[in-house]
């Protein structure tokens, strides 16, 4: 099955399960298979049996980790998956930092329906078109 056949995998990374929960029912009603965690470390466990994870949307700040750090750690993997950065607490400067480590986009929280929807969609078609 090729990339455009198969549905699109995210995995959301969010210390608050509010978040994960309304990401949660916003991709999966719109069809992408849905992984979420709520650590770094859990994140990692995630990535090491889901390789093949399309996006992922991660939170700044998170109890055991930076998120700046673990995007630049993603971004030194062969193929990474697209990351847009999520934050309750954003900054423009956080914002440049998370774009030159290789973020995507950069959303507040809580983003809306159609600003999360047009981000993924966006981050996806930007990966296809890597490939």
């Amino acid at each position: 099955m090729n990339q455009k056949e198969r549905k699109s995998r995210i995995l959301v990374v969010d210390d608050e399960a509010n978040i994960r929960y309304t990401l949660k029912m916003i991709l999966e009603y719109e069809g992408y298979i849905f992984y979420e965690a709520e650590s770094g470390l859990k994140a990692l466990e995630v990535l090491e049996e889901h390789p093949e994870l399309d996006l992922i949307l991660l939170d700044v700040r998170l109890p055991d980790f930076d998120g700046l750090k673990l995007l630049a750690e993603l971004k030194k993997k062969p193929y990474p998956p697209e990351v847009i950065m999520i934050s309750g607490h954003g900054t423009i400067e956080m914002a440049v930092e998370a774009t030159k480590l290789g973020a995507f986009d950069f959303m507040e929280k809580p983003p809306t329906r159609d600003r999360v929807l047009l981000s993924i969609r966006n981050a996806l078609e930007a990966r296809r078109l890597k490939t």
